[in-house]
């Protein structure tokens, strides 16, 4: 009689699928950037894109995404890697394209989405800090400069209901980003403090929605950057 016995390799990849399994349904939060059309349409825009090294490149979501930054910083050569409704984890599969270009100075803000999706502190500090680790490996010679989530402000009218309640969060993982800045060798800007009222949230004249930036925003954010980073932007 031939044996049935089911063979080792096939028991231990079923264990690991349902291991796999059993993570997926624990995970509460989505991965995925919030507008993965526009995702995908900026993805295909920057492609485009010649490689040219030695810029300056600014990486997030809608907030660095909405400014005119070649006007801002006054430099026509500064590159735009933001995407509305991204995340970290859109910014990490995205990162080689960046790397390849070899920049001279990296501004990146990311985080906030995640809070929307009720991602983990701990999850997005890990991608955050992965990120920084996979530019400094494939880019050496690139400054990095790693800015605080902004505050919000759930009080302005049309305030997004999914960014509520995620101030602590945001104070956490900020923390945290100063706190290892030394050690990791990136250069942490502290944004949030300098966007506050005095009632420790986003100031209501720099906002249009309590959590999205107007004109007024964006000259105060690099009016902080020219005081903060002594090496970062003219």
């Amino acid at each position: 009689m031939k044996s049935t016995s089911i063979p080792l390799i096939l028991i231990i990849a079923f264990v690991w699928l349902l291991q796999l399994t059993s993570i997926a349904q624990k995970r509460s939060y989505d991965t995925l950037p919030n507008l993965p059309e526009h995702y995908t349409k900026r993805l295909a825009e920057f492609k485009k894109q010649p490689i040219v090294s030695g810029k300056i490149i600014m990486i997030g979501n809608s907030i660095t995404e909405g400014g005119d930054w070649k006007k801002l910083l006054k430099d026509s050569t500064v590159v735009n890697r933001g995407i509305s409704g991204d995340v970290t984890f859109g910014v990490l599969n995205r990162l080689d394209d960046i790397i390849k270009r070899k920049p001279a100075k990296i501004f990146l803000l990311i985080g906030i989405n995640d809070l929307s999706r009720n991602t983990p502190d701990e999850v997005i500090l890990e991608n955050l800090f992965t990120i920084v680790r996979r530019l400094k490996s494939g880019s050496p010679t690139t400054e990095i400069f790693v800015q605080s989530i902004l505050p919000t402000n759930e009080g302005v009218k049309n305030f997004i209901p999914n960014f509520k309640g995620k101030a602590a969060s945001i104070v956490t993982i900020n923390a945290q980003l100063q706190r290892y800045a030394n050690k990791m060798k990136f250069t942490f800007v502290d944004l949030h403090t300098y966007f506050l009222n005095t009632s420790g949230q986003m100031d209501a004249k720099f906002t249009t929605d309590g959590l999205h930036l107007n004109v007024l925003g964006y000259q105060h954010w690099v009016g902080v950057l020219r005081k903060e980073t002594k090496t970062g932007i003219k």
